[in-house]
């Protein structure tokens, strides 16, 4: 695990600062009728204006700048001619290379009005994110974050992805440590200051399967049921977790 020094998370808190002013801009986009490759070049051309590059574009051959992944699609959806509907749900993953260093975020949006169950969904998965940043403590264990996740996302009767993860990040996109959402707290190694994790949890209305599409990258629920995703690139502080990426980065609590 690669501890960050302060000039570094200064440096990844501009990188997020720009991953959400991306997601910020993508809201009002979010519409019925919209194709996900116009939030994909919308999304690149901010990135690029900015002076950064889009990150997970040509990622292990990854073909856009946006993750896409509309209803029963989990994660690594791949941008296309395809438009929104009324009433869908779409997580949109974006990654970003500034100044040496990446950020990273996602968000699931509603498509002008949903369903009670996938607003419940959105909602509990939000929370789970929540959940799972307060339990970022200095001193703690890195099991921790997923047990936070996987107890609030059960007890509200969705399940957890079991074969996407969390991870490390800062000069590469993806460092160690792997950060399940699930399993038992108290495991694994200590959280020390200037960690810094990219948590992410995905849950599924239905059960935790996984299957991935021919083109090797759309991942969907095995039964076809929706699945939300949200995602906050957090620094390991001595006072506790603290959000990258806001213009006042968050410190979590776990009340309210």
């Amino acid at each position: 695990m690669v501890l960050k020094s302060q000039g570094e998370i200064e440096l990844m808190h501009a990188a997020n600062g720009l991953v959400h002013q991306v997601l910020d801009s993508l809201t009002s986009m979010v519409e019925p009728g919209v194709t996900t490759r116009e939030l994909d070049r919308a999304a690149e051309k901010i990135i690029r204006d900015a002076g950064a590059v889009p990150a997970f574009l040509n990622y292990r051959g990854f073909p856009a700048t946006l993750c896409t992944s509309i209803n029963d699609v989990i994660v690594h959806g791949i941008p296309d001619e395809t438009a929104l509907a009324e009433g869908d749900i779409i997580g949109i993953d974006c990654g970003v290379l500034y100044k040496g260093y990446y950020g990273d975020a996602a968000r699931t949006f509603a498509v002008g009005e949903i369903g009670k169950e996938a607003q419940n969904l959105l909602d509990t998965t939000r929370r789970s994110l929540e959940l799972a940043i307060a339990a970022v403590q200095p001193g703690g264990r890195l099991t921790d974050i997923g047990a936070a996740v996987q107890k609030h996302v059960e007890a509200h009767g969705f399940s957890v992805v079991r074969d996407f993860v969390g991870h490390g990040i800062g000069a590469a996109l993806h460092e160690e440590p792997q950060v399940p959402n699930f399993g038992p707290a108290g495991k694994g190694p200590r959280l020390k200051p200037g960690l810094v994790l990219a948590i992410e949890p995905m849950v599924n209305a239905g059960s935790p399967g996984v299957k991935v599409d021919p083109d090797g990258w759309t991942a969907r629920t095995d039964d076809g049921s929706l699945s939300a995703h949200f995602e906050f690139s957090v620094a390991v502080t001595e006072d506790g977790p603290l959000v990258l990426g806001s213009e006042q980065p968050e410190r979590a609590s776990a009340t309210g």
